[in-house]
């Protein structure tokens, strides 16, 4: 078990990430310096006490994405741990061993170790509390007030984690004294209020928390559930989570065939037990809202996975008539495709999609400043997970940077700006002290962005557009007078004050809708 960490430890923090990677990423670290889900800083619903976590450790290495970063190391040192502890009890040493290798070389497990998002971190609080409902279910009642509290935590670092995984916590509860399971939920309630009503606080009142994630709601998830989609959608969102199951185990995803080598009936009770665990999640997944971005979704069950699949190499590799050298030589050869896919695999989440996204970044914070300062120029960027709104925002402090398109939100038709790593809701446009818009250059190379930005240009005057190919990026500049073109629904400002009317905080008084 101490090899299997330490190999965590290592692995994760020798190739992780040095920029903030991800739109949510630039989110969290934008949420350490000011709380305000209204402004996405972070995104609703909020991830309270991860933000939280991340502000602690930030003080100790004053570097946000760092600080992100060695969250999710810790987070997979403990996933690892736990997986082996229950696959341990479950199946045995052998089965243990070969789970915590499946997590050592899991591609999808390594990229977010790597990296400034919060799913190792749900992984890491979905492999504890499966542990010990796992305890509960067993007739220890002693472990439900803990349990209560750790549910409550996670649901401050992921909201969604009570949704996915209190059924757990309710399934295990169903033997307990009557007296442990009342003292358990009463737990769990001030856990969760312990944390909500503080973020509710940060936000701006209840009004400005929800309204902000109804807005959100709408604007992505709601769009595609099973109740306003034909059952295409959701098909489709099915064999994504296949495709990320091969995506999360490689080579090894085709360890169910070692369960045809067993010869001892599993206990039914660890199968309902497991369905208990993922089915919430999958189903959710399945029929209201996954993308394969956000393929870190389904490390909330990769803990039960590996634990299913290393009992069922253990089965394989004591029970199949092979010589030992060939299953050694297999084993070696698996764990060697999955690093491959983790450092080369043309997918967002390898390691070489995370080294060109940043040596991209670093170019164009090199080369934009040639088309003007802060003071005459000003950045629209796109609603892009990568070198998006955010990253031009974060990485661009001085620029007053501008989401385009604009958001529907509750209150009303609103622009997302930033400057100076602060977010703001804007109603109208700057214009009495800019010249000159500069279109942030989304990633080099791919036909759907090249797209995009050509179908953008058409709703400027070609006359008036000037296009520099820099590094493979396209900057594309035009008169600050065609900003309304890409704004319909926002008013250019002309008065000599406009500019300053704009940077108002949301958390301040004189900007409430």
């Amino acid at each position: 078990m101490c090899l299997l960490a330490a190999g965590v430890a290592i692995s994760r923090f020798a190739f992780r990430s040095h920029d903030l990677y991800d739109l949510d990423s630039v989110n969290f670290a934008l949420g350490i310096a000011r709380f305000d889900p209204k402004v996405h800083q972070p995104h609703p619903p909020g991830y309270f006490l991860y933000v939280c976590l991340g502000r602690l450790v930030n003080y100790l290495v004053h570097d946000a994405n760092l600080a992100l970063v060695l969250i999710s190391i810790l987070a997979s040192i403990a996933t690892v741990i736990l997986i082996y502890k229950l696959a341990l009890d479950w199946f045995g040493p052998r089965a243990a061993t070969f789970a915590g290798l499946l997590y050592l070389f899991s591609p999808l497990a390594w990229f977010h170790g790597i990296v400034a998002l919060t799913y190792s971190v749900e992984g890491a609080a979905s492999a504890l509390l499966g542990w010990l409902c796992w305890q509960i279910d067993r007739g220890k009642s002693n472990y439900i007030l803990s349990t209560a509290v750790v549910l409550g935590i996670s649901a401050g670092i992921r909201p969604s984690s009570i949704l996915f995984l209190g059924p757990l916590f309710l399934f295990s509860l169903r033997g307990a004294p009557i007296k442990k399971i009342l003292l358990g939920i009463s737990a769990l309630g001030v856990t969760a209020c312990a944390w909500f009503l503080p973020m509710i606080w940060a936000s701006g009142g209840f009004a400005a928390y929800f309204g902000a994630l109804s807005s959100l709601w709408h604007m992505v998830p709601s769009k595609g559930t099973v109740f306003n989609s034909t059952p295409v959608t959701s098909i489709a969102r099915a064999l994504t989570i296949v495709f990320i199951y091969f995506l999360c185990f490689g080579a090894a995803s085709l360890a169910p065939l070692g369960a045809t080598c067993s010869i001892v009936q599993t206990d039914k009770s660890k199968k309902l037990f497991t369905a208990v665990w993922i089915v919430p999640a999958l189903c959710f997944f399945t029929f209201i809202f996954l993308k394969l971005v956000n393929s870190g979704y389904l490390l909330l069950v990769a803990a039960p996975a590996c634990v299913w699949l290393g009992a069922w190499v253990a089965d394989w590799y004591e029970l199949a008539a092979w010589p030992k050298w060939l299953k050694l030589s297999l084993a070696g050869v698996c764990a060697a495709a999955n690093v491959f896919i983790f450092l080369a695999f043309p997918v967002y989440c390898s390691f070489h999609s995370v080294r060109h996204f940043e040596a991209e970044l670093q170019q164009i914070e090199t080369d934009l400043p040639q088309f003007g300062t802060p003071e005459n120029l000003l950045i629209v960027s796109f609603d892009n997970h990568f070198l998006g709104y955010r990253h031009a925002g974060y990485y661009l402090p001085g620029y007053l940077t501008l989401e385009y398109p604009e958001a529907n939100l509750v209150q009303g038709p609103r622009i997302f700006a930033m400057q100076g790593r602060k977010s703001f809701l804007l109603t109208d446009l700057p214009a009495a002290s800019y010249s000159r818009f500069v279109l942030f250059p989304l990633p080099a190379g791919e036909a759907e962005y090249v797209q995009y930005l050509d179908k953008i240009k058409k709703l400027l005057p070609a006359k008036d557009l000037a296009s520099v190919n820099l590094e493979g990026h396209e900057f594309v500049t035009a008169p600050i007078s065609d900003l309304p073109l890409l704004f319909p629904q926002a008013l250019a400002t002309t008065g000599p004050n406009a500019a300053g009317s704009l940077y108002t905080p949301r958390s301040t008084p004189s900007s409430q809708p």
